[in-house]
């Protein structure tokens, strides 16, 4: 994934990184204030020797001071010093209970002791630190005590401690800041694998590959024709009936010499908006003078005639059957060059219907009675109903949903239409946000097309 693609993916799934930026600065904060402050108190001391008469023993001194600080280091962390300072404090604690709250690092290449003392409370943090500075040159003392009774080395405090006045941790806005950090971070990493891992379409080019005929149609994501799944006065204020009116002009030109007619809609599986493309692309059609019929062939699922609110007993299967004449149940919308044929009576056997002779019949009679045959089937991998319809018509288009359709389910299309020998005259990318990259490299803009006029109308 190049700088390209990665920028991308970061403003597809930009909601990822705004969300653990929001939720690691949240759990940082809730930490910090539910985690029990604890205050530092700070002592250093100074090892030396004592009885240096010379400066060779003042060297020898020196060398034997900075051999015993690693060892007093290790000593004031233990629990013999840290026994000592409870008793002494009269604490209710155990001495490794003390011993975990005291650290103590020597300073390179010198024979000064940093210890610090870290607590809930700060003035017993404070007494604690005090306490070590006594008690542990008096354990020196009986450790390197000498016949004479005194000792080789001193201990000696160098800097008293001092009561600690602001707490060492929690350090909350340091936490918050990484806490923000890291969720950002983690959120850009997520943004990134779902990109990379994200098996649906969402790119044309891929789309045509995979379906094996161009990209005729970008439908760009309507609220309104999501609710409705009609475009609203006509399409002329919404991207969705630009991309419609693009399919429209873009048919005209799959074969010049002989434009398909009778053409089937369909998808890889249900919800992919086909019904919805179907309707809005009778409309278009019928919009700019053209005669349409529209044919409800999904028996299973009928939704056309919802859509434009028409009658939904008689139809499709009653002339099927034999039940009704074409006449009898071809309902016009609007301006009575859009005419629809409603699925009717849910049949046992819909499959067989919509492959027999009577529906090959029905659709030769329809074509020379129209510019245009729209046909809306059930999806191509649940059921094989569309396979059958697919054989007798011009050719069919696939309605893919972008971000949804996934790219295996596209490719087992492809593979079911070419195992029957249909024609694929092309996908219609469906539900594309109008920002998306892909807006632009498909040759128009939304906000260009459809944001507010500039002053002089243009």
């Amino acid at each position: 994934m190049d700088l390209r693609d990665a920028w991308a993916a970061i403003r597809a799934g930009w909601w990822l990184p705004v969300a653990g930026l929001v939720i690691g600065g949240l759990i940082a904060l809730v930490l910090s204030f539910t985690t029990t402050p604890l205050y530092t108190a700070h002592t250093q001391l100074f090892v030396s020797t004592t009885g240096s008469l010379s400066a060779t023993d003042a060297l020898q001194g020196s060398q034997l001071s900075q051999q015993r600080v690693t060892s007093y280091s290790e000593l004031l962390t233990g629990v013999e010093v840290a026994g000592r300072v409870i008793e002494d404090l009269e604490l209710d604690m155990t001495p490794g209970e003390l011993a975990a709250e005291v650290t103590a690092s020597v300073v390179t290449d010198t024979v000064l002791i940093n210890v610090t003392v870290t607590d809930p409370d700060p003035a017993r943090a404070q007494q604690i630190a005090d306490s070590l500075g006594e008690q542990f040159p008096r354990l020196v003392t009986q450790l390197e005590g000498q016949d004479d009774g005194g000792s080789a080395i001193t201990v000696t405090v160098t800097q008293a401690p001092e009561l600690p006045a602001v707490p060492s941790s929690p350090l909350t806005v340091r936490n918050i800041a990484m806490g923000i950090v890291l969720g950002l971070v983690l959120g850009v990493v997520l943004a990134l694998s779902r990109a990379r891992w994200d098996r649906s379409v969402r790119d044309p080019e891929e789309a045509s590959d995979l379906a094996g005929a161009p990209v005729i149609g970008m439908i760009l994501k309507d609220d309104s024709v999501d609710a409705q799944h009609v475009v609203s006065d006509g399409g002329r204020s919404s991207g969705a009936g630009e991309g419609y009116r693009q399919l429209r002009s873009n048919l005209q030109f799959l074969s010049v010499d002989k434009p398909p007619k009778v053409i089937m809609i369909s998808s890889a599986i249900p919800s992919q908006g086909k019904s919805t493309a179907a309707v809005n692309l009778g409309i278009a059609l019928a919009q700019a003078g053209r005669r349409v019929t529209l044919i409800e062939a999904d028996l299973r699922k009928p939704m056309v005639a919802r859509y434009l609110g028409l009658i939904e007993g008689a139809g499709l299967t009653s002339i099927l059957t034999g039940n009704a004449d074409v006449e009898d149940v071809l309902q016009p919308w609007g301006d009575g060059k859009l005419s629809v044929i409603a699925a009717g009576p849910v049949p046992p056997n819909p499959g067989e219907l919509l492959a027999s002779s009577h529906m090959a019949a029905l659709l030769k009679q329809l074509r020379d009675d129209n510019d245009y045959v729209i046909v809306d089937t059930p999806p191509l991998l649940p059921v094989a109903d569309g396979t059958g319809v697919a054989v007798l018509v011009d050719g069919v288009l696939l309605s893919v949903r972008y971000g949804s359709t996934k790219k295996d389910q596209l490719r087992q299309v492809r593979a079911t239409l070419d195992r029957v020998g249909a024609k694929t005259l092309g996908v219609i990318l469906n539900v594309v946000p109008p920002k998306s990259d892909v807006t632009a490299a498909f040759g128009y803009q939304y906000t260009y097309a459809y944001g507010p006029k500039a002053p002089d109308g243009s």
